[in-house]
């Protein structure tokens, strides 16, 4: 018996859920203030489309700088802590109890000291998402073979040198773990944001239609999140797959038969 592949039991669990949405609320199994139907919410996403575009065009503004500052602080910090010792000792602990932490209480704190504008929620999400890549830089840093590191300082490689040579491309697979990880909790970041203090995004759009009950419009406001949230997946994976062949390419050798004849080397 041949089982279905993968992507034929997704796109299988995708169209169910979809006829289900349209099926439950317009049969009365869920009522309609709970969960509308999916026609209903797509009328009212393509009725309402030049509201809830200009709601994104603020929300991935946000997205993006928070993520710059997640990814890139995360990593640079990730490496010199994963890199040095010292640093290693003294800081990771800290920082391994402040990810415990939930950083959602302290968004007051963002609040009073950028206002309620978009550079509260920059921060806040770029903070959210910045634990998760500094952490997994450090521990892929920390599973790099020493005589790499120790080939690098024999040559004469100053620190910089060593991170971005040696260090980042050895833990490439740990780093891409944490920046996936880390650009969902900064989307979430400024989205939860924009829900609690904000005149502008599609976190704004979900709490302005929630406190009316008008689940249509709540329901596309979440459409887009769900866009957002996959079209960052898919350039994550092109990201990856691009990477992933430059991990390879360094790996194979050719190595000499009895024969004499030349074969490529498993990676």
């Amino acid at each position: 018996m041949r089982w279905p592949s993968p992507a034929s039991v997704r796109w299988t669990i995708l169209a169910l859920l979809l006829v289900g949405w349209e099926l439950f609320p317009r049969t009365g199994i869920i009522p309609e203030l709970f969960l509308p139907s999916l026609s209903k919410t797509l009328t009212v996403l393509w009725s309402d489309r030049a509201e809830y575009i200009s709601a994104l065009g603020v929300t991935v503004y946000e997205v993006a700088f928070a993520m710059l500052i997640a990814c890139g602080f995360g990593i640079l910090f990730g490496s010199l802590i994963g890199g040095l010792a010292v640093l290693r000792d003294l800081l990771l602990p800290v920082f391994s109890s402040l990810y415990a932490v939930p950083i959602v209480i302290l968004y007051p704190i963002f609040t009073a000291w950028f206002g309620i504008g978009s550079e509260s929620k920059i921060a806040f999400a770029g903070i959210y998402g910045f634990f998760p890549v500094m952490l997994s830089t450090a521990a892929g840093i920390r599973t790099i073979e020493p005589h790499y590191l120790l080939a690098a300082r024999s040559m004469g490689a100053t620190i910089p040198q060593q991170i971005t040579r040696v260090i980042i491309p050895a833990s490439i697979p740990t780093v891409l773990a944490g920046l996936r990880l880390g650009g969902a909790l900064t989307i979430i970041g400024v989205v939860v944001s924009e829900m609690l203090t904000s005149s502008a995004g599609i976190g704004y759009l979900v709490t302005r239609y929630r406190t009316i009950l008008d689940s249509p419009r709540v329901f596309a406001a979440i459409l887009m999140i769900l866009v957002l949230s996959v079209a960052f997946d898919l350039i994550a994976r092109a990201i990856e797959k691009r990477t992933l062949v430059w991990q390879t390419a360094g790996r194979k050798q050719r190595i000499v038969t009895e024969t004499g004849s030349t074969v490529p080397a498993a990676a």
